[in-house]
């Protein structure tokens, strides 16, 4: 049931709408503008009316910390079109393969989309992502993908920023596909994105995490191993004591999608050092930065996310027990909150096999309706989601479960 008040908060002046998220959020002013790195001053006026949000870039950051769309922050400026439904995923999954195939090049009367202007698409095709709008960035990644060629195509020769909106492009598009179990779609933009990235350190070790998550997807663990550890050196800086936090972010995800692909080759030992080393790296993380459990806003790592990682790993590894006390520990502490939608509902729906496997399928249940009202893509457009429902639908038909699977399209089975 929806909140009171909830349906009407896009009715609100844009000041009162942050504040009633930020309070819903339980976030004090001045620990929401630690956040978006403002001052307690500025957050005060702008929620008071007094200030105006004029940048496109800080009304993404705001709406990334509150944990809502840059729409919800803005309110509604035109008529939204309806998500499309499961049955129309399939025909979006195609129109992204189609955009993936092309190789058109920008005619010269063509007009090319500013450079800041893909910048901000980018970002909010990112924040999509984060908050499990899957529908939603179906719809823009192909027209976003011929876009992103065709300006970069503009450059005279290859550069940090071209390589990086490109790279950036491929490499959502990859881990978007990898979510709907197109794997060999999701390793073909995966491949792009390292390609595009033209040897840039950074940029190329954060399309390996897209690549990993691919080949893992495609049943390739060793493959994926080797693909995680041999881009670690690329971002592990050897001249300086002090490297960017960022790049320790995106070390520790890739030793987890490393570790991840080990479990799933049966190689518990290397699972187990790879996720030490991960978390490391994440109690690194949290005693230089403030607030450790953001890291590096493509990869959401941080101690929270090692311990969601080691549940996953004990599940692939037979002992469902243990990724029950992992899983726990990890939802009671403050870092479960403040990571985004999209891996907080996608591990619910993880942990549903752990709860099986001991026997608890209340618990099951209990979990993957969590992961609904989180986000409900995460249920309604993933194929491992619809396993996990139509299995529990025969053990604890729930009618909470019966109405979700009802809304995903799932036949109600009987015991």
């Amino acid at each position: 049931m929806t909140a009171p008040g909830r349906h009407r908060i896009a009715e609100l002046p844009i000041g009162r709408r942050i504040a009633q998220l930020r309070t819903r959020r339980g976030l004090t002013q001045q620990v929401f503008a630690d956040r978006i790195g403002k001052s307690h001053s500025w957050v005060d006026k702008v929620e008071r009316g007094i200030r105006s949000l004029d940048r496109i870039s800080v009304v993404h950051t705001v709406a990334a910390v509150l944990g809502v769309t840059p729409e919800t922050i803005l309110g509604p400026t035109t008529t939204s079109r309806p998500e499309p439904t499961t049955n129309t995923t399939a025909a979006a999954v195609e129109h992204l393969r189609a955009a993936l195939a092309r190789y058109d090049t920008p005619t010269p009367d063509q007009p090319t989309p500013p450079v800041d202007d893909l910048h901000h698409r980018i970002q909010y095709a990112h924040t999509a992502y984060q908050h499990a709008h899957y529908p939603q960035l179906l719809r823009m990644l192909p027209d976003l993908l011929t876009r992103t060629r065709h300006t970069t195509a503009h450059f005279d020769a290859p550069s940090d920023t071209a390589g990086y909106l490109l790279t950036r492009v491929y490499r959502l598009t990859a881990h978007l596909l990898t979510k709907l179990d197109e794997p060999h779609l999701a390793w073909l933009a995966a491949d792009r994105a390292i390609a595009t990235a033209n040897g840039h350190p950074r940029h190329t070790a954060a399309a390996a995490i897209a690549l990993t998550q691919a080949l893992r997807a495609l049943h390739r663990p060793t493959l994926a191993t080797r693909a995680a550890l041999t881009a670690v050196p690329l971002i592990t800086p050897a001249t300086t004591d002090h490297p960017a936090p960022d790049d320790h972010a995106i070390a520790g995800t890739l030793l987890i999608e490393a570790a991840l692909a080990a479990a799933t080759g049966n190689d518990p030992t290397t699972a187990h050092q790879l996720t030490d080393h991960a978390d490391t790296l994440a109690a690194t993380i949290s005693h230089h930065q403030r607030h450790p459990d953001h890291g590096d806003t493509t990869t959401a790592f941080g101690p929270t996310a090692v311990t969601l990682a080691r549940a996953h790993l004990a599940t692939t590894l037979g002992d469902p027990h243990q990724a029950i006390t992992h899983h726990q520990h990890a939802t009671a502490g403050h870092g479960w909150r403040e990571l985004p939608a999209e891996h907080r509902a996608a591990h619910l729906i993880d942990i549903t096999r752990a709860h099986l496997d001991t026997g608890n399928p209340t618990a099951a249940a209990r979990a993957i309706i969590t992961a609904d009202q989180i986000a409900p893509a995460e249920t309604r457009t993933r194929p491992t989601a619809h396993t996990a429902v139509a299995t529990l639908l025969q053990t604890a038909p729930t009618p909470d479960l019966t109405r979700l699977a009802t809304t995903i399209g799932l036949t109600t089975l009987t015991r």
